[in-house]
């Protein structure tokens, strides 16, 4: 297994969290295509391996355009975010 440096990554992710889109361009956040992580690690370290290797692990751009991810201090999954979202749309139709 590889070492990382959890202080520095930690850091990482406290001064990478806040940034906005304004503060931006896209030259400055990483195409998700291009960014390329072992199928043979563990899924804990394909995520420092991920937060490792990107400029910024929150904000990425997909097909020239900015993605950025949050989390929430809920128990919900992604998948039941997701869910609950879609419902919510439809059940206005």
């Amino acid at each position: 297994m590889k070492k990382y440096d959890v202080k520095k990554l930690r850091e990482k992710l406290e001064r990478c969290k806040n940034v906005s889109f304004d503060d931006i361009t896209l030259d400055d956040v990483d195409d998700i295509s291009t960014v390329k992580i072992s199928k043979k690690q563990n899924e804990y370290e394909k995520i420092l391996d991920f937060i490792e290797n990107t400029k910024n692990p929150y904000i990425f751009k997909c097909n020239g355009k900015f993605v950025k991810i949050e989390f929430s201090d809920s128990n919900l999954t992604a998948s039941e975010c997701l869910s609950n979202a879609v419902s919510s749309v439809y059940k206005w139709f």
